[in-house]
């Protein structure tokens, strides 16, 4: 009996000590104006996290749609999480100060956005390595866009040919959730 509750113990400690999962919220970004953030402030909500261009085909199309999706969605339940990225064709070519003026200016844009990184190749941001790892679908262009659930996980994948209107219905799927289970919570 000594043995088994001994055992028993010893399994709880392993348990609770072996480490978790990495996921998407366990990464640290640089935001527009140069503040280190934990991305883990974003846990617990949905998440579309996306490569943006100030001089791609998809900008206006795109930037439109995702402040729509964040002013029906979020903030409390969901966000975009914008990174801008120079590395497909050279279409994010200006500071991170021109970049945030832009989109507030031309799209009102309130979603939070980070400071110009890389998103693919050997200089990836973490966060996009992870995001192309557990997807399987690494950013080839612009306005790719990754769907995380609230525990970090990544749900969905697509590339800019696939509009936002055309994923809305999923990211919404979730937040529908999301809000029932806190529902639930309660």
């Amino acid at each position: 009996m000594v043995a088994a509750r001994a055992a028993a113990w010893l399994l709880l400690a392993a348990a609770a000590c072996a480490p978790r999962e990495q996921d998407f919220y366990d990464f640290k970004a640089v935001n527009i104006r140069g503040k280190l953030v934990s991305l883990e402030k974003y846990r617990g909500s949905v998440s579309l996290v996306v490569n943006v261009a100030s001089e791609c085909g998809f900008t206006d199309q795109h930037y439109r749609a995702l402040q729509q999706l964040q002013r029906d969605l979020g903030p409390h339940h969901f966000n975009v999480l914008a990174f801008p990225c120079n590395q497909f064709g050279q279409q994010e070519p200006d500071s991170n100060k021109e970049i945030e003026n832009f989109a507030r200016r031309t799209y009102s844009v309130s979603f939070p956005m980070f400071s110009k990184i890389a998103v693919t190749g050997t200089g990836a941001h973490p966060a996009f390595k992870f995001l192309t790892e557990t997807s399987g679908k690494e950013p080839t262009w612009n306005f790719w866009k990754y769907l995380v659930a609230p525990d970090g996980k990544v749900v969905g994948a697509w590339d800019p040919t696939v509009s936002v209107e055309e994923i809305r219905p999923q990211v919404t799927a979730l937040v529908r959730k999301l809000i029932l289970k806190k529902r639930e919570d309660l």
